[in-house]
């Protein structure tokens, strides 16, 4: 029988949704490397490899196939010609210099690693559209269209209606070191853990409210100036007591590690790395394997309804990609609002920060805690074909909201968790994120400029990367269950994101950029940009992918 009938095999225990399907790949760069990788653990065949001509990867054959085409430009109308031409043009550089107080361009191919998802992510939402007799074959996205994604928070801060946050340089910014040499990263979400931390250090709580703010904010703004008066208390103790101090505290503490070999365990499917996913069928009761319609002209995932709780950016971006591929998505935030709405700038009477991820989605307000709220919350799933959380490890489950619980309301649901650390550090894992991440995974190692002291970039390489994850998990336990698959369960974490993206390291001696380093809000003014943003209250990517038929 030929492949390109896409007959609907059950699924195996471990899903492989791509499992024996041919891959015809034309051109080398990063991200056709990486997206390469990243369907061999889908399962794929590479039965054809061509080193030169345009970038294309083509997903099956005969007149079923899809294809994906790259770029470095796009719709950009720069003569990028690499991943340091893109980091400067395209503001990762801007944004990632801002804690050392000049453009600097990471240490990792990161726009490239984007864009090679992207790339997977525009074959997957394809392939599904094509299983439910849409006309979808072919896909474009580029480079420079994956770094504009993964700066759009910052560009839509640097845009606003009001202005942002002033940005500044010191070195009183974390990490920090100890008495005895290790160099770590602390995590505190609540101002209360802050606090007790440094004042069980000794430090003054007016010196320790002053730190606060720009703490809470370097998420968002990139850069982080505390007083110097913490680095001098950390200084003084050695990290086995500083330790005990941010967990008394409720502060999340890891020191920062050095990428090297054996950091990341290679192998899985075509010779590729190990999947930063999982993905398992899951029994789910009735479920016909019957999949809603797409409408003509409507994106690949329309008709589609995700359900998604979540919060910060990981998850919130997961949600973005599928809302942009065409699915609705219903948000669900606690009573009055998820906080992060009122953070500044404000555009439109929202956080410009928030307006960039969450624009697409309906809300859905309800407790989890109580009856009410977990009734209001089923009945949404009930009529949803993915459910979409970053909830703490054993809180959905808490909740009535696991896999189990969940699939018995909706047989054939896609329920996706990302997580921080997934299963690695067990049950007594810190707070799981970005910086925290960054520096147990070694990724910080590959980020830290040459000659400074190991620290994680505070651009959020590991949220953004980590969201891009989820949502390819998402897109391939779809496309497993309209193969017949039934209900299907993704894991995903930040540590699996920051795993991935290892493999990314710059190779000593790669060409400089040869364009100058535009800041968010440069570019944004910039007519060669025209046609990949648009204006929607504050300046925004435009979708990095653009679907059509063949």
């Amino acid at each position: 029988m030929r492949e390109d009938t896409l007959l609907r095999p059950a699924a195996s225990a471990t899903t492989a949704p791509l499992a024996g399907v041919p891959l015809a790949v034309a051109g080398r760069s990063p991200a056709i490397d990486l997206a390469v990788r990243q369907l061999g653990c889908l399962g794929v065949e590479l039965t054809d490899r061509q080193d030169d001509g345009p970038w294309l990867l083509r997903l099956g054959h005969g007149p079923q196939a899809v294809e994906c085409a790259l770029d470095w430009a796009g719709r950009v109308a720069l003569p990028l010609a690499g991943e340091a031409d893109v980091q400067a043009a395209c503001g990762i550089a801007a944004v990632n210099g801002r804690r050392h107080g000049a453009p600097q361009q990471l240490g990792i191919g990161y726009a490239s690693a984007v864009a090679g998802v992207l790339a997977v992510q525009g074959l997957l939402a394809a392939r599904y559209a094509a299983l439910r007799g849409a006309p979808v074959r072919r896909v474009r996205t580029s480079v420079a269209d994956a770094a504009l994604l993964a700066v759009g928070q910052y560009l839509a801060a640097a845009t606003a209606d009001e202005p942002a946050e002033p940005l500044a340089h010191a070195a009183g910014a974390p990490p920090f070191t100890s008495a005895d040499g290790v160099r770590f990263e602390i995590e505190a979400l609540e101002p209360g853990q802050w606090l007790a931390f440094w004042t069980a250090l000794g430090v003054d709580r007016r010196v320790v409210g002053r730190g606060w703010p720009p703490f809470r904010l370097r998420f968002a703004s990139g850069c982080c100036v505390l007083p110097a008066e913490l680095g001098s208390a950390t200084a003084a103790l050695p990290y086995r007591q500083l330790a005990d101090a941010a967990g008394a505290a409720g502060v999340g503490i890891m020191p920062v590690r050095t990428a090297g070999p054996g950091a990341r365990e290679r192998g899985g499917a075509g010779g590729g790395a190990t999947a930063p996913w999982q993905i398992e069928p899951v029994e789910s009761g009735d479920h016909t394997g019957a999949e809603p319609p797409v409408s003509p002209g409507a994106g690949p995932l329309a008709g589609l309804r995700v359900a998604e709780m979540t919060r910060r950016l990981q998850g919130p971006l997961a949600g973005h990609l599928l809302a942009l591929l065409g699915a609705e998505v219903v948000r669900v935030e606690p009573l009055g609002g998820d906080p992060l709405r009122g953070v500044p700038p404000m555009t439109g009477g929202v956080s410009a920060r928030f307006h960039a991820l969450n624009r697409h989605k309906r809300v859905l307000e309800a407790d989890p805690r109580s009856a009410e709220g977990r009734r209001a919350i089923r009945d949404l799933v009930a009529g949803s074909d993915v459910f979409l959380h970053n909830l703490a490890p054993g809180k959905a489950e808490q909740f009535g909201l696991g896999a189990a619980e969940l699939l018995a309301v909706r047989p054939g649901l896609v329920h996706a968790w990302a997580s921080g650390w997934g299963a690695e550090l067990g049950a007594g894992a810190p707070v799981g994120t970005d910086y925290l991440v960054q520096a147990y995974s070694g990724l910080a190692s590959l980020v830290t400029p040459p000659g400074r002291p190991l620290a994680p970039t505070l651009m959020t390489v590991t949220d953004i990367f980590g969201g891009l994850v989820s949502a390819t998990g998402v897109l391939a336990a779809l496309v497993a269950r309209a193969s017949g698959g039934g209900g299907q369960r993704v894991e995903s974490s930040l540590l699996s994101a920051a795993l991935a993206l290892l493999d990314t390291a710059v190779p000593p001696g790669a060409p400089p950029a040869r364009l100058p380093a535009a800041t968010p809000a440069e570019l944004a003014r910039d007519p060669r940009f025209a046609a990949a943003l648009h204006r929607d209250g504050c300046v925004l990517p435009c979708s990095p992918w653009e679907f059509g038929p063949r």
